[in-house]
């Protein structure tokens, strides 16, 4: 018998449905920075934001999130994922790594990639240095106490 997490749909962030689900999973991963619909809805506009939808409890469930930002002047470009936690360790944040580094790797025109981690998210921190991340800057965003991590692929 095969897992929910066997026939994962990946659905590109379109639609209120697809913004409200982003935004609950980037919510509850990420509660120290807190994102509105309208700034989900304003981040699909610029960046690549994908949603993961298992079935889970008779249906369709969203598990997981991306998120791959272009490059700028100052970074590369960054990829993101995030699994809920009663979803981790099943291959789902390996797929949606892999999903958003094709993406950044056509955008980042031969420059690092690069990704973040709240640095309370251990599963998260050890996913990303385990797929060659290295640690190159911690720092706190103003008002918050928990730092994010910078890495970046080498």
């Amino acid at each position: 018998m095969g897992s929910a997490f066997d026939t994962v749909r990946f659905v590109e962030v379109a639609d209120d449905a697809s913004i409200a689900d982003w935004q609950r999973i980037h919510n509850e991963i990420i509660p120290t920075d807190p994102l509105s619909l309208d700034e989900v809805r304003e981040r699909s506009g610029r960046h690549r934001l994908e949603v993961a939808y298992a079935d889970v409890d008779g249906g369709p469930t969203a598990v997981g999130n991306s998120t791959v930002r272009r490059p700028s002047e100052e970074s590369g470009a960054m990829v993101i994922a995030r699994v809920l936690a009663p979803c981790r360790r099943r291959g789902l944040g390996t797929r949606l790594f892999e999903r958003g580094l094709e993406v950044a790797r056509a955008w980042a025109d031969e420059r690092p990639v690069e990704t973040v981690v709240l640095a309370s998210n251990e599963d998260g921190l050890a996913f990303a240095l385990a797929r060659g991340f290295v640690e190159v800057e911690r720092y706190t965003l103003p008002g918050a106490t928990v730092p994010y991590v910078a890495l970046v692929l080498r």
